[in-house]
């Protein structure tokens, strides 16, 4: 009986790495399915678990970043960190300014370094996009970029194994 727990536990701590995982800024869906498949998850379960971890910081960052970011800028300490954020990321907004929701779910969905929900909220954030439109938009975006990166980590764990 003591191993049909131990078992469960292994496998919900291997779930709770993927999903925590698909959460940290920059490495986010794009590496958590990886991370899941080579941990031994089918490559949709490590995307529909990378998918669910990677939006859970999305709603907070909506919500909360701007109040904080303008808190932090009136200490010494973090002014020139949230500066240094605001302007990277307002240099890649070009196209969300332009073509709004749209633009933003493109954004996210292009599986490149930068490009990710936490970009994609921040700048939606300091654009002061409504949360109707943003949430949205960073929701189908990122399950655009998880199917591509599920069928590119697929077909290369394939390639591997083959």
């Amino acid at each position: 009986m003591s191993s049909y727990i131990s078992q469960i536990f292994n496998f919900l701590s291997i779930e709770f790495t993927v999903m925590l995982t698909a959460a940290l800024p920059i490495i986010e869906l794009r590496g958590a399915i990886p991370v899941g498949i080579s941990l031994g998850l089918s490559p949709i379960h490590a995307t529909v678990l990378s998918f669910i971890g990677s939006m859970i910081p999305v709603p907070f960052i909506l919500f909360t970043i701007r109040p904080i970011f303008n808190y932090l800028k009136k200490t010494k300490t973090f002014e020139k960190i949230v500066n240094r954020l605001t302007n990277r990321s307002m240099a890649k907004s070009g196209k969300i300014q332009k073509y709004g929701a749209w633009g933003l779910l493109v954004f996210v969905a292009i599986p490149l370094p930068g490009t990710g929900v936490w970009s994609g909220s921040l700048i939606a954030a300091l654009l002061d996009m409504r949360f109707k439109w943003a949430f949205p938009a960073i929701f189908v975006g990122n399950l655009i970029a998880g199917v591509l990166i599920m069928a590119l980590s697929n077909g290369v764990v394939s390639v591997i194994n083959g």
